[in-house]
């Protein structure tokens, strides 16, 4: 019997000598079509000659070499099939989690061969036939999902919604009708982690603050961190001559076009959710992927878009989180320049300066001089500061502490609760 041509979904293999072929054909067909199956004891014509050797161990052999070389790892059927008195095996696959790697190398499939991809090829794969179905594709790890939070927000923007087709008009389910990634991200309740993390110094030595906003709603989240950031970002008034002169410590709606865009535009296919770091001198907003591959450099800067999550952006849209104007990058390249942007083949990150003449000259206590107020912004942060965490916070020496220590008492800015060792800080005003 004759099993026909081998086609870009379909692999013959003489034997499982040729195992480590057979996964690579497996990847390559996964990672062009989403599915694939191979045959052991089939010639490349498509005559049946039978897999020799079988043992109890064979279909077993197959099942870990394709766990050892195929990266996500997929649950292929692997089945013995007897025709014509012969027998054979049989692997079929199926994923949508692109791109399949195999031992350590991408292919793709071109009519019956596989071809490894180059960098440029595998970035084209990610971003053309992964990334932007990725989300509305991928089963979500949680199928007990609720909307109400996102039933709120399109209500109360007046957009009318339909409760029994609900979740099919905004594609949160998947082709086989199971709750997609995008539909977890969007749900009530989830696993998905929001960080604003707080340093002292302009590194990552210290942690002063880890604020979580996630587990919930992404759009909450989001809304849940710009809410946050422009109530840090004080507003100090300067009066000279007959002009009144408002400074903040850096221009929120850059922050806002960077913070949204990383949120809609991350790879989320790794499940990697944005983060914003606060350092001394800047704030850092860092995304997950690099540019779509058929997005330029310039393009960018221009603001040129070219939509990483498509039906996520569209819901950000509906609600009016973005206008997709494309003004963004623009906006944050006026305001601080092309420095202000890192991008990696696998990461964004947005860099905005804090004013320095405002930091340096900015004491919201009128009694306390800088060094009071530096003191007292720590036990604010971290009630449990000690001696040592003073110091190597501000670099100021164990006697100067005491002294703003007892000062703080003195000008009833605090007092402290319990036993020195294990006690903590109580900011009184």
């Amino acid at each position: 019997m004759n099993l026909g041509l081998e086609s870009e979904k379909l692999e013959f293999k003489k034997s499982t000598s040729e195992l480590i072929e057979g996964v690579i054909s497996l990847s390559a067909m996964l990672n062009k079509h989403g599915e694939g199956t191979v045959y052991f004891g089939v010639k490349n014509n498509g005559d049946i000659i039978g897999q020799k050797d079988l043992n109890e161990n064979t279909l077993r052999d197959v099942s870990r070499k394709i766990a050892e070389g195929i990266n996500p790892q997929i649950i292929p059927t692997i089945s013995l099939e007897l025709i014509d008195n012969k027998k054979i095996i049989k692997v079929y696959a199926k994923g949508n989690n692109i791109p399949y790697s195999a031992f350590g190398k991408y292919y793709s499939r071109s009519y019956d061969e596989d071809k490894q991809l180059s960098t440029h090829m595998l970035k084209a794969l990610i971003n053309k036939d992964g990334e932007p179905d990725y989300i509305v594709k991928k089963k979500a790890s949680n199928q007990e999902l609720s909307f109400k939070m996102l039933k709120g927000l399109y209500i109360s923007n007046n957009i009318k919604i339909n409760n029994e087709n609900f979740e099919k008009n905004l594609e949160l389910l998947n082709d086989d009708n199971e709750y997609n990634f995008m539909a977890e991200l969007l749900a009530d309740v989830n696993n998905i982690s929001i960080k604003v993390v707080t340093f002292a110094g302009n590194d990552k030595t210290v942690m002063i603050k880890r604020t979580e906003y996630g587990g919930k709603c992404l759009l909450l989240a989001v809304n849940n961190v710009l809410e946050y950031m422009e109530s840090i970002n004080e507003t100090k008034v300067k009066v000279g001559g007959i002009k009144r002169i408002e400074e903040n410590f850096f221009d929120f709606s850059s922050f806002k076009e960077a913070w949204l865009n990383a949120c809609v535009h991350s790879k989320w296919s790794e499940e990697i959710a944005p983060t914003v770091y606060i350092y001394d001198n800047r704030i850092e907003i860092v995304s997950n992927g690099g540019l779509p591959s058929s997005l330029t450099i310039d393009d960018f800067y221009k603001g040129i878009s070219k939509p990483v999550n498509k039906k996520l952006l569209k819901i950000f849209s509906d609600l009016n989180y973005i206008d997709q104007t494309g003004h963004g990058v623009p906006l944050i390249v006026k305001n601080y320049g092309k420095n202000a942007f890192y991008i990696s083949d696998n990461t964004i990150i947005v860099t905005i300066p804090l004013n320095k003449t405002l930091l340096e000259n900015y004491n919201e206590y009128d009694d306390l001089n800088n060094s009071e107020a530096n003191i007292l912004k720590i036990i604010k942060n971290n009630p449990k500061s000690k001696t040592k965490d003073f110091m190597s916070l501000t670099n100021f020496s164990e006697p100067y502490i005491n002294k703003i220590i007892h000062s703080l008492k003195t000008k009833l800015y605090i007092s402290r609760i319990g036993a020195k060792k294990n006690g903590s800080w109580k900011v009184l005003k």
